[in-house]
Protein backbone atom coordinates (compact mmCIF):
# COMPACT_ATOMS: atom_id res chain seq x y z
CA UNK A 1 0.00 0.00 0.00
CA UNK A 2 1.07 3.28 -0.76
CA UNK A 3 1.42 6.14 1.44
CA UNK A 4 1.69 9.82 1.71
CA UNK A 5 1.85 11.47 5.61
CA UNK A 6 2.27 14.71 6.60
CA UNK A 7 3.87 16.22 10.11
CA UNK A 8 3.52 20.00 11.04
CA UNK A 9 6.11 21.92 12.53
CA UNK A 10 5.77 25.58 13.80
CA UNK A 11 8.74 28.36 14.55
CA UNK A 12 8.66 32.30 15.03
CA UNK A 13 10.70 34.65 13.06
CA UNK A 14 11.35 37.91 11.63
CA UNK A 15 12.23 38.86 8.01
CA UNK A 16 11.92 41.61 5.77
CA UNK A 17 11.36 41.37 1.64
CA UNK A 18 14.56 43.30 0.29
CA UNK A 19 13.57 43.20 -3.48
CA UNK A 20 9.95 44.50 -3.40
CA UNK A 21 9.44 47.99 -3.70
CA UNK A 22 10.58 50.03 -0.59
CA UNK A 23 6.98 51.25 0.13
CA UNK A 24 5.58 47.59 -0.47
CA UNK A 25 4.29 46.45 3.50
CA UNK A 26 6.90 43.34 3.23
CA UNK A 27 9.99 45.51 3.04
CA UNK A 28 9.48 46.58 6.51
CA UNK A 29 11.13 43.78 8.85
CA UNK A 30 7.82 42.11 10.43
CA UNK A 31 7.11 38.50 11.84
CA UNK A 32 5.34 35.82 11.06
CA UNK A 33 4.23 32.20 13.18
CA UNK A 34 5.51 30.08 10.43
CA UNK A 35 3.81 26.47 10.10
CA UNK A 36 5.98 23.71 8.33
CA UNK A 37 4.38 20.72 6.58
CA UNK A 38 6.57 17.84 5.99
CA UNK A 39 5.84 15.12 3.48
CA UNK A 40 6.70 11.62 2.84
CA UNK A 41 5.45 9.32 0.79
CA UNK A 42 5.99 5.69 -0.20
CA UNK A 43 4.97 2.21 0.70
CA UNK A 44 4.15 1.01 4.02
CA UNK A 45 6.16 -1.61 5.64
CA UNK A 46 4.03 -4.73 5.87
CA UNK A 47 5.79 -5.47 9.36
CA UNK A 48 5.36 -2.09 11.28
CA UNK A 49 2.47 -1.22 9.49
CA UNK A 50 3.46 2.19 8.80
CA UNK A 51 5.56 4.08 6.20
CA UNK A 52 7.46 5.98 9.02
CA UNK A 53 7.75 6.66 12.97
CA UNK A 54 6.69 9.85 13.07
CA UNK A 55 9.45 10.62 15.59
CA UNK A 56 11.85 9.57 13.38
CA UNK A 57 11.12 12.52 11.04
CA UNK A 58 10.67 14.98 14.19
CA UNK A 59 14.07 13.84 14.97
CA UNK A 60 15.34 15.32 11.81
CA UNK A 61 13.07 18.71 11.28
CA UNK A 62 12.70 20.30 14.83
CA UNK A 63 16.67 20.63 15.22
CA UNK A 64 16.96 22.10 12.07
CA UNK A 65 14.05 24.63 12.78
CA UNK A 66 15.10 25.46 16.46
CA UNK A 67 18.98 25.84 15.43
CA UNK A 68 18.63 27.63 12.30
CA UNK A 69 15.37 29.55 11.74
CA UNK A 70 13.56 29.87 15.14
CA UNK A 71 13.46 32.99 16.96
CA UNK A 72 16.00 34.56 14.05
CA UNK A 73 15.04 37.80 11.36
CA UNK A 74 15.59 34.84 8.37
CA UNK A 75 17.47 37.66 6.21
CA UNK A 76 20.35 37.35 8.51
CA UNK A 77 20.05 33.28 7.34
CA UNK A 78 22.85 32.13 4.65
CA UNK A 79 21.16 31.59 1.84
CA UNK A 80 17.63 33.10 2.99
CA UNK A 81 18.96 37.14 2.45
CA UNK A 82 15.60 37.51 0.04
CA UNK A 83 13.61 35.14 2.53
CA UNK A 84 10.02 34.53 0.47
CA UNK A 85 8.15 31.63 1.55
CA UNK A 86 9.08 29.92 -1.95
CA UNK A 87 12.93 30.73 -0.92
CA UNK A 88 12.42 28.95 2.31
CA UNK A 89 10.64 26.01 0.87
CA UNK A 90 13.84 25.64 -1.91
CA UNK A 91 16.16 26.22 1.43
CA UNK A 92 14.32 23.44 3.45
CA UNK A 93 14.02 20.93 0.90
CA UNK A 94 17.48 21.13 0.25
CA UNK A 95 18.30 20.43 4.17
CA UNK A 96 15.84 18.09 4.53
CA UNK A 97 15.45 15.69 1.50
CA UNK A 98 19.22 14.45 1.52
CA UNK A 99 18.13 13.17 5.41
CA UNK A 100 14.51 12.19 4.68
CA UNK A 101 13.53 8.77 2.12
CA UNK A 102 10.60 9.35 0.38
CA UNK A 103 10.08 13.47 0.75
CA UNK A 104 7.38 14.36 -1.43
CA UNK A 105 6.59 18.05 -0.49
CA UNK A 106 7.75 21.07 1.84
CA UNK A 107 4.87 23.35 2.49
CA UNK A 108 5.02 26.82 4.76
CA UNK A 109 2.63 28.82 6.16
CA UNK A 110 3.17 32.68 6.57
CA UNK A 111 -0.12 33.25 7.88
CA UNK A 112 -2.94 30.71 7.95
CA UNK A 113 -3.97 32.07 4.36
CA UNK A 114 -1.27 31.77 2.48
CA UNK A 115 0.97 29.09 1.73
CA UNK A 116 3.70 27.78 -0.79
CA UNK A 117 4.14 24.33 -1.76
CA UNK A 118 7.48 22.64 -3.06
CA UNK A 119 7.78 19.44 -4.56
CA UNK A 120 11.52 19.61 -5.51
CA UNK A 121 10.95 19.57 -8.85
Amino acid sequence: MRVELTKEYAFEAAHRLPMVPPDHKCFRMHGHSYRIEVTLGGDVDERAGWLVDFGDITAVVEPLLKRELDHRALNDVPGLENPTSEVLCGWLWARLEPRLPGLRAITVMETCTARCTYRGE
